[in-house]
């Protein structure tokens, strides 16, 4: 891929008899990948030479509002109960996107939008293609859970 995130390691939960770890990170900034270094004398894995491109935080609190709406919207939808470690106003864009439900896909292509306002319109559009499918998706697990009976039947609706 040629874009990244440089992330910082903030918790090691656990660590595995195979070596391999459960950890917490916290994402800091973007990067390109300019050139991929396969090898890195005295070091046992591949490297690269990165650029970190402007990235433009001044957002528009309009859409921020609009999209913090929409993933609320969508937790009630699905019954997700998820609070944030920010107050409203101090949410960005990257806050708000794991809880959106994008795929690893559109999370990608997030990435290579340099401004904020560009990324809130980017959230703003995926709620609002993913919320009336997933209300759909309720309506259909409530119709499914009826079970073949029939509630508020009259001979009028035959």
């Amino acid at each position: 891929m040629e874009y990244g995130t440089l992330v910082q390691i903030k918790k090691v939960e656990k660590i595995y008899e195979s070596g391999e770890m459960d950890i917490i990170t916290v994402g800091d900034s973007v990067f390109r990948i300019l050139e991929h270094v396969s090898e890195i004398p005295e070091k046992l894995y591949a490297g690269a030479i990165v650029n970190y491109p402007e990235n433009n935080e001044a957002g528009n609190n309009r859409l921020l509002q609009e999209v913090l709406h929409g993933v609320r919207e969508l937790h009630a939808i699905l019954q997700i109960h998820k609070s944030f470690k920010k107050e409203d106003s101090q949410l960005s864009s990257y806050d708000l996107a794991h809880h959106a439900g994008l795929s690893l896909d559109e999370e990608y292509e997030m990435l290579h939008l340099f401004y904020e306002a560009q990324r809130l319109e980017y959230l703003k559009r995926h709620l609002h293609k993913v919320i009336p499918m997933m209300a759909e998706m309720e309506r259909l697990k409530e119709r499914v859970l009826l079970n073949g009976h029939f509630r508020n039947l009259s001979a009028d609706n035959l």
